[in-house]
């Protein structure tokens, strides 16, 4: 007989029709076994600081591929005093995704869809996720490479191939990047060349990729109707301040190859689709999102996301799964309201974690958890 998890939370009903119609969670975090079969479209998790509702949006969102909401190493993610590995399952559209480590391999991400070993690029085609959490309120403070991040997040909701052009772009970089360093009496031109051109293949690829969700999203955007939430403008823009627009494979292979004895002299590569930059304007105050409030930064976040909802499930027919980490603490009442309006109107499966089950009063139905000490149980259920 299979063993009942030590914490279990609303698999009295029957799922309504939502992305992930089961998650269950081993040794992942402080969950040391969880199961969690959602009721509503609206899944809220409220408890202490501390007590896990980050660690379950964290596991949903390693259900795609990279490395989640926190970007966290592996090893980290598996429960103290556990096996030594975690686990997290999940039920799609009856197949069921897996991804975790073993504690022969703590380092090594292990991906089963179907009970099938596969590449963690292959969960692009069954889930797409996004998230806001409070280490995203500084976004437009920080480097450019978090917000490359966050687009190419968006991007792979529509094109599950984007995370493999990636990484293949990233891996011929390095390999260039050791050649140019090594070369202390020349370099071997035809390996370079050969290395180039896969770094032109896949950035064309890339760039086309990030160009078209800019282009789609800003349109988006603009169609949306008035409300309490700032509204955004995207724009690329590459490295010299300039508009980042797609180049061809041609064009990029000729700007890596000139730029060979630079590079070398900077100890990397400073041409491509890693330096480009992701720009956001508060469009009715025609201000740089950077010079915008805290307030006014998180609101054209969320707006964002809330068009990118739109969009994915435009084009797929499959929203995406939102995971909104303390999205009601900041907000006053009337804009938790018509938060949580729009919210339902994305068809999205919609994750949020809060400190006090009265921040989400007027959510209508969804599925309340309460999270403490890495045990879930129904929310009159709390201390």
């Amino acid at each position: 007989m299979a063993r009942r998890p030590a914490s279990v939370a609303g698999d009295d009903l029957a799922p309504d029709l939502v992305m992930l119609s089961r998650l269950t969670l081993s040794d992942f975090r402080n969950h040391q076994d969880a199961l969690i079969v959602p009721r509503h479209a609206f899944i809220v998790l409220t408890g202490e600081n501390g007590a896990g509702k980050t660690n379950i949006l964290e596991a949903v969102s390693l259900l795609t591929p990279g490395r989640g909401l926190r970007g966290a190493a592996l090893v980290q993610m598996a429960r103290q005093g556990g096996g030594g590995g975690f686990g997290v399952a999940a039920q799609v559209d009856g197949v069921t995704i897996g991804t975790g480590t073993s504690a022969d391999a703590p380092e090594r991400r292990q991906v089963r869809i179907g009970g099938v070993a596969h590449a963690a690029s292959a969960l692009a085609d069954y889930l797409s996720v996004l998230w806001l959490t409070p280490a995203m309120d500084r976004l437009f403070q920080e480097s450019a490479g978090g917000r490359r991040r966050f687009l190419d997040r968006l991007t792979l909701a529509l094109r599950p191939a984007h995370a493999t052009h990636a990484t293949r772009y990233e891996a011929a970089m390095r390999a260039r990047n050791k050649l140019l360093a090594d070369a202390v009496r020349g370099w071997d031109e035809h390996w370079l060349s050969a290395l180039e051109a896969q770094m032109a293949e896949h950035g064309e690829a890339i760039a086309v990729a990030r160009a078209d969700m800019v282009a789609r999203l800003n349109a988006v955007l603009e169609a949306a109707p008035e409300g309490p939430f700032a509204r955004p403008a995207l724009m690329l823009q590459g490295p010299e301040g300039e508009a980042a627009d797609a180049e061809g494979a041609d064009a990029l292979a000729g700007r890596l190859r000139e730029g060979r004895r630079r590079d070398a002299a900077a100890g990397r590569t400073l041409t491509g689709p890693h330096r480009s930059d992701l720009l956001v304007t508060h469009v009715a105050k025609a201000q740089a999102a950077a010079l915008c409030s805290t307030g006014e930064q998180k609101a054209l976040l969320l707006s964002i996301i809330l068009g990118h909802a739109a969009l994915v499930g435009q084009a797929r027919a499959m929203p995406p799964v939102l995971l909104l980490d303390e999205v009601a603490a900041h907000l006053d009442p009337g804009r938790r309201i018509a938060l949580f309006e729009r919210l339902a109107a994305t068809g999205s499966q919609i994750w949020m974690t809060g400190t006090e089950a009265g921040l989400f009063t007027g959510l209508g139905e969804a599925t309340h958890l309460h999270v403490a000490d890495g045990r879930l149980g129904p929310i009159g259920d709390q201390p």
